[in-house]
């Protein structure tokens, strides 16, 4: 991490008012490094500085061009609507002395800088309200880049291409480079049980019955900035935005918040599914998407929430076979502890299905 004077140099860099009076670490970001520029004068902003984790987005380029099109793009969608808050309601990218919003140091690092939003809050507890703020956040999000012109690329190619996570954990059988496919004989079989099912969103895609989104990618609830009264400001983290299926805003959310426990947890007697959070999200993002979700798109919303903890436990078991490559471990067989929580989640998910379609059935009559 560079030191306060080399930050504030960096900051210099990009066309921002006032004068910078201090550089400090905010948040705890797993992938970009995030400090708060803090600047004095006549009702200058604060603003926050981002180092790019140009590893996990190797494209500079087209990742800030992509967040550029979509922040433009609510920009003008809010002025159109006569909203009156709107610098608390969409991020805005500072332009560098390159004429980028973005600027590579000297040692090869990308740096952005974005406005502080003022009196914003971000919450990690997930609960019932917060659940449905961020499905209906999420919702309207899609809803509100679905006329957008410009193409958008991929930040990080095949993110959510369950094929291809597929393939990723064949060769990583065929391979065994550490030893390990001996013991995960339960998990393959369970996994390729359910393989073809888990493929249906690329194969009606391939048949021109299932659109992409522009889609957020990366659904928590800390991704999202409330008001002083626990309203949804903006959705933050534009970092995976890209064309998807709609699955990936639905079912990565309720992966992780519909989970009783950790995704890295032993206690797999523990894991449940919980209903609350899935009919308060799923109430949440059937109203925000309302304006253009299909009745496929709706139809397959069971398929979604089963999708996503069966490509994570595909991930977390490649990585465990290719000898822990990727993913951070604590200890020996952390990746393989991450796969079968996940499948033991995606079984509690089948068990729930009749509950989970009726309740999506209700709800898309109601709205």
């Amino acid at each position: 991490m560079k030191n306060p004077i080399k930050l504030q140099q960096i900051a210099a860099h990009f066309r921002l008012q006032g004068t910078v009076t201090d550089v400090s670490p905010l948040g705890n970001g797993l992938i970009n490094d995030t400090f708060k520029v803090t600047t004095k004068g006549v009702e200058t902003p604060d603003y926050v500085l981002q180092r790019i984790n140009h590893h996990v987005f190797q494209d500079v380029e087209l990742l800030q061009r992509n967040i550029e099109i979509v922040t433009r793009h609510i920009r003008q969608k809010l002025l159109a609507t006569g909203e009156r808050d709107i610098e608390r309601k969409v991020l805005q990218f500072l332009t560098a002395d390159n004429g980028k919003t973005y600027y590579r140091d000297d040692e090869g690092s990308y740096w952005r800088m974005s406005v502080l939003i003022p009196r914003s809050f971000t919450y990690n507890e997930v609960t019932p309200p917060y659940s449905y703020e961020a499905g209906l956040a999420f919702g309207h999000f899609e809803s509100m880049l679905t006329d957008v012109e410009e193409q958008l690329g991929e930040t990080i190619p095949d993110f959510h291409n369950m094929e291809l996570r597929l393939r990723q954990l064949s060769e990583a059988v065929a391979q065994d480079a550490a030893g390990r496919v001996k013991e995960t004989g339960r998990e393959l079989d369970l996994i390729r049980e359910h393989a073809n099912d888990m493929c249906r969103a690329e194969v009606l895609f391939r048949e021109g019955k299932l659109p992409k989104r522009i889609c957020h990618c990366d659904t928590k609830v800390n991704n999202m900035l409330f008001d002083e009264d626990g309203k949804v400001l903006c959705v933050i983290d534009l970092d995976t935005v890209m064309p998807s299926f709609i699955f990936s805003d639905y079912g990565d959310f309720l992966r992780t918040a519909a989970n009783t426990v950790a995704e890295d947890s032993p206690a797999s007697e523990q894991i449940q599914f919980r209903e609350d959070i899935f009919q308060a999200f799923t109430e949440g993002f059937l109203s925000g998407t309302k304006p253009f979700i299909t009745p496929l798109e709706v139809e397959m919303l069971p398929y979604a929430v089963a999708l996503f903890p069966m490509m994570q436990a595909v991930r977390f078991l490649t990585d465990y076979l290719n000898g822990d490559t990727y993913y951070k471990i604590a200890y020996p067989q952390h990746n393989l502890v991450r796969t079968r929580n996940q499948l033991q989640f995606f079984s509690r998910i089948a068990e729930q299905e009749n509950n989970i379609r009726t309740f999506i059935d209700q709800k898309r009559l109601t709205l």
